[in-house]
């Protein structure tokens, strides 16, 4: 089978990681960087190089682009909007709902189709089928578009809200970063007893996958509005991050993260849901 020509626009880290891995898979690539230099390495191994925005859309009927922000894709695009038209364009710059939402909203003015992306890992993963390329916007595109967009990593679609790819991008990232900081956090513990980073890591990683059962039962709870404390209640949690907090004082780790959790977990049982389940706290985050 013959493979969907494909184009690359912004040639940063990442975007060079999305060409790559184009090629790799077979796919004829043009590329463009408005340093024409990043695309050399690129060029060598078998991509062509487009000279300006316009040529590098005009060679394929599906774009991609990677750039700083969404000003730089407007900046960009919006004067080769006529080129665009009938094309689909695959937007994986980072940026807000609302900027994605704006973009689609002008691409659609300009008979373009439209996909919005949120890529779940660094350059060095794109390739990977294990990692996520959260992709919103026109209806079906995705779909035609899958094996093309399906070498980059495993394509997942939100549906036709273009501004859920950075929404959930958004949300994960803040999910990333707690996690990291608590098991920072932890190991700084750990560690203050000798505990390799490696021991204590092997053991955190088995205990994330219990984690995630809890996660899926309480996305229920809160999408009912209901929060039964049946495995364990507010109260319970209270008493032992205190044990933590022991723990880390006695050691000299920095207790700000967790005493951040304390504080709206006692707010929480001071309003009267001491019995309820942890899933409770999303109203803390919800004012």
């Amino acid at each position: 089978m013959s493979k969907q020509n494909v184009t690359v626009i912004g040639l940063g880290r990442m975007g060079a990681a999305l060409a790559a891995a184009f090629l790799d898979a077979g796919h004829p690539t043009t590329v463009f960087n408005r340093t024409p230099d990043k695309a050399e390495p690129l060029v060598a191994r078998g991509a062509r190089p487009a000279a300006t925005v316009a040529e590098a859309v005009a060679a394929s009927e599906l774009v991609v682009v990677c750039v700083l922000d969404y000003a730089a894709v407007r900046s960009l695009l919006a004067p080769v909007a006529d080129t665009l038209r009938g094309r689909v364009l695959v937007n994986l710059t980072s940026g807000s709902p609302e900027q994605a939402r704006a973009e689609a909203e002008w691409a659609a003015g300009h008979g373009i189709g439209y996909l919005d992306g949120g890529i779940m890992t660094t350059p060095p993963g794109i390739g990977d089928s294990a990692n996520m390329i959260l992709y919103a916007g026109g209806a079906g595109l995705l779909d035609t578009h899958r094996p093309a967009l399906a070498v980059l990593g495993d394509p997942v679609d939100l549906g036709a809200d273009a501004g859920l790819a950075s929404l959930y991008d958004a949300g994960l990232l803040g999910l990333m970063w707690s996690v990291f900081g608590g098991w920072l956090h932890a190991t700084a513990l750990t560690e203050a007893d000798g505990v390799p980073a490696r021991d204590f890591t092997a053991i955190a990683v088995r205990s994330l996958r219990t984690m995630g059962w809890f996660m899926t039962t309480y996305a229920e709870q809160i999408d009912a509005g209901e929060y039964p404390g049946d495995d364990a209640t507010l109260d319970v949690h209270v008493a032992s991050i205190a044990h933590l907090l022991h723990a880390g004082e006695a050691r000299g780790v920095d207790g700000r993260l967790p005493e951040l959790h304390l504080a709206l977990m006692r707010e929480a049982v001071a309003a009267g849901h001491g019995g309820d389940s942890y899933a409770r706290m999303i109203e803390a985050f919800r004012k």
